[in-house]
């Protein structure tokens, strides 16, 4: 019975870390998409000049 519990007290736990893995990812994505779109469409020069050689190299727009 103690193997059974542990069992499932595992694939519990692997659940868990997988949806914290999830949710990690999607908020890592979220962030990278708002900071792609400040440093993309900001109006600061400084901002600007700042990532203008990266945005030219991946072929994002910047004027």
């Amino acid at each position: 019975m103690s193997i059974i519990s542990s069992a499932e007290h595992t694939a519990a736990s692997t659940t868990s870390t997988l949806t914290q893995r999830l949710a990690a990812a999607v908020c890592a994505s979220i962030l990278g998409a708002c900071l792609v779109y400040f440093a993309g469409f900001s109006h600061i020069e400084a901002v600007h000049n700042a990532a203008h050689d990266t945005r030219h190299s991946s072929a994002f727009p910047c004027h």
